[in-house]
């Protein structure tokens, strides 16, 4: 079954993304350097999808997919452009 999310709040150190069937998935912002160095105002600006499969920010350029998150994956830029030297 896909989750989808319906919500993303924010603290000082993580994020919780509320799914649609209720859960709530809390995240740290260590896993994605881009949103962690992002000042809470441009987290704010978060874009949930319209299937609720993904979550965008416009001011920082980054995407971020639930099913990612879910399967407990971060941030795979960083890895991958190690894994290419």
């Amino acid at each position: 079954m896909a989750s989808f999310a319906t919500a993303v709040k924010f603290d000082d150190d993580s994020f919780t993304v509320v799914l649609r069937d209720g859960r709530e998935l809390r995240v740290p912002l260590s896993w994605f350097p881009v949103l962690a160095a992002a000042t809470p105002a441009q987290r704010a600006k978060v874009r949930i999808s319209k299937s609720g499969a993904g979550l965008h920010w416009d001011d920082i350029d980054e995407d971020i997919s639930v099913a990612g998150l879910l399967e407990g994956r971060g941030d795979l830029t960083t890895r991958q452009a190690n894994s290419i030297t």
